[in-house]
């Protein structure tokens, strides 16, 4: 009787586990982050960014796109994996739609959006008006010759990344955001590249940590030798729609002179 009892127990406690997971996979949050820096450019005062990286299969749900949306988004960076194989176009193109509410899309390549069939991925961002960062810059004037840059590279994994054209499209000066899926593209970012903060994802924050200990370090902000460093947990999942001690989630990152 002790046995079945304990049996039962643990069934219920495994059956918990799951759906607790499940549920903290399909969680919609929002982050905060405040981010001042004594070169951030004074004439352009301040810079609200909505990221939100590894979409994979999730839908970008209403109470995302409600609180974010009176926060005054200058920039929705999607950090790559906006889909992976099995997702359908239709639901890129409405997750599209949800994030361009909010304000200017702009894409990094992630590795497994190159699961899909990327020459139509690539015409569809093209057609809804999104900017595609793959190796290239943007620039955003201030007052005077002030800059904020935005740089992105493609995927490092396929060896598509080319930091160096970004730097490139760059031009000199301006304060410099990077965009990578990966944070391996760290061991790439010098000195010499003038680079204040990299934004990343790709690794889920480990997505199961077991006491703790995950594949992957937990997502945050950190202080690289060369820049500042901001990885995200990611909003979806990949292979098992499960979470435990990596919470999904996005960001809105307000970055404005000290």
């Amino acid at each position: 009787m002790m046995m079945m009892i304990g049996l039962v127990l643990g069934l219920v406690i495994c059956v918990g586990l799951i759906v607790y997971m499940y549920k903290e996979a399909f969680a919609d949050r929002v982050k905060y982050m405040e981010l001042t820096y004594k070169d951030f450019p004074k004439g352009i005062g301040e810079v609200n960014i909505f990221f939100i990286s590894d979409i994979h299969r999730r839908e970008v749900k209403d109470p995302i796109i409600k609180e974010v949306i009176g926060h005054d988004i200058d920039l929705v960076i999607i950090g790559g994996d906006l889909l992976e194989k099995g997702v359908s176009f239709k639901k890129v193109k409405e997750n599209i739609k949800r994030l361009k509410q909010l304000g200017p899309v702009y894409f990094v390549w992630g590795n497994n959006d190159y699961e899909a069939d990327y020459h139509e991925l690539d015409a569809l961002l093209i057609d809804m008006g999104v900017k595609i960062l793959d190796n290239s810059a943007v620039s955003f004037a201030g007052e005077g010759d002030e800059r904020f840059v935005l740089l992105g590279t493609d995927d490092l994994s396929r060896e598509r990344d080319r930091l160096d054209l970004a730097i490139e499209d760059a031009g000199e000066g301006g304060f410099r955001i990077l965009v990578s899926h990966d944070p391996g593209i760290l061991d790439k970012v010098k000195n010499e590249h003038n680079i204040s903060l990299v934004l990343c994802g790709h690794t889920h924050g480990g997505q199961i940590r077991i006491f703790g200990i995950g594949p992957y370090e937990l997502g945050g902000f950190s202080k690289n030798i060369c820049t500042d460093v901001f990885i995200s947990n990611g909003y979806g999942t990949t292979a098992l729609p499960l979470r435990l001690g990596a919470e999904s989630e996005t960001h809105i990152i307000n970055i404005k002179s000290a």
